[in-house]
C-alpha cells in the first residue's frame, strides 16, 4: 500500500468517525437529513460518489490525481445526480407500491411499512428492479457523457457552462464494455440486489447507503474504462 492509499483510508476514517463518537453529531445528521433531504443528497453524492471516482482513477492509472480529471466539476455533477437519485427513490417507491396495489396486492403499502417479512423483501426487490431497469441506465449514461465532457475541457469548471457535444461523445464510447459489463452484468447482479437492501433500510439511511454504493460505481466505471486513456 502506497502513502497516497494510507491518506485516502485516513480521510474515510475521519469522515465517519464523528458519527460513532458523538451522539449529538449523529442526531444532527438525522435531523438535518429529515428537514433538508435534497441538500443532504447533494452533499452525500458529491463527496462519497466522487470518492468512488477517485478510487476508479486509482485503479485505472495507479494514482488519485490527473490534471484533466476535474475533481471539483465532477463532484458538482455527482451532487446533481444525487438530487435525481433522491427523486428516483421517491418516485419509484410510491409508483411501485401503487402498481402492486393495482395488480391486486392491496396490502403492499402496509407490508412495506411494517417489519421485515418475505412480502416486504419482495416489494423492496420490485422497487429496486424497476428503478435500476428504467432510471439507472439513463443516469449512468449521463454520468459517462459528463465525465468525458469534463475531461475534454481539461478538468476545468468551465466545462459546467460549455455545451455538451453529446453525439460526438456517444460515438466515442466503448459500447461493448458499456453494455456487456456496466449494463448487462452490474445492473442485475449488483445494483438490483444492493438496492433491494437499500429499500429495506430506514428512509433516513437509504440515500446515504446509495451514496456509499456510489463508491462502488466509481470502481465499476474505472474497470469498464480501464483500456481508455485520459487525454
Amino acid at each position: 500500500m502506497k502513502r497516497q492509499d494510507f491518506f485516502v483510508i485516513l480521510f474515510i476514517f475521519l469522515l465517519f468517525l464523528p458519527f460513532f463518537l458523538s451522539t449529538s453529531a449523529y442526531q444532527f445528521y438525522l435531523d438535518f437529513n429529515k428537514e433538508h433531504g435534497m441538500v443532504m443528497s447533494f452533499l452525500k453524492f458529491a463527496i462519497l460518489a466522487m470518492l468512488g471516482e477517485l478510487l476508479g482513477l486509482r485503479l485505472k492509472t495507479g494514482r488519485y490525481y490527473h490534471p484533466r480529471f476535474g475533481i471539483l466539476p465532477r463532484a458538482i455533477v455527482w451532487g446533481f445526480l444525487g438530487l435525481t437519485i433522491k427523486l428516483a427513490f421517491i418516485v419509484f417507491t410510491k409508483g411501485t407500491l401503487g402498481f402492486l396495489v393495482y395488480m391486486g396486492i392491496t396490502d403492499a403499502p402496509a407490508a412495506f411499512a411494517g417489519n421485515f417479512s418475505l412480502e416486504r423483501l419482495f416489494i423492496a426487490f420490485c422497487i429496486s428492479a424497476f428503478m435500476n431497469s428504467i432510471y439507472a441506465p439513463v443516469m449512468m449514461m449521463f454520468h459517462r457523457i459528463t465525465d468525458t465532457h469534463i475531461m475534454n475541457h481539461g478538468g476545468s469548471l468551465v466545462a459546467l457552462i460549455k455545451p455538451i457535444k453529446v453525439g460526438k461523445i456517444l460515438a466515442g464510447i466503448n459500447w461493448e464494455a458499456q453494455w456487456s459489463f456496466v449494463f448487462a452484468r452490474t445492473i442485475p447482479f449488483f445494483w438490483i440486489p444492493m438496492h433491494t437492501i437499500t429499500f429495506l433500510l430506514p428512509e433516513s439511511f437509504q440515500v446515504l447507503f446509495a451514496a456509499l454504493l456510489g463508491i462502488a460505481l466509481g470502481v465499476i466505471l474505472g474497470i469498464a474504462t480501464r483500456s481508455e486513456k485520459l487525454v
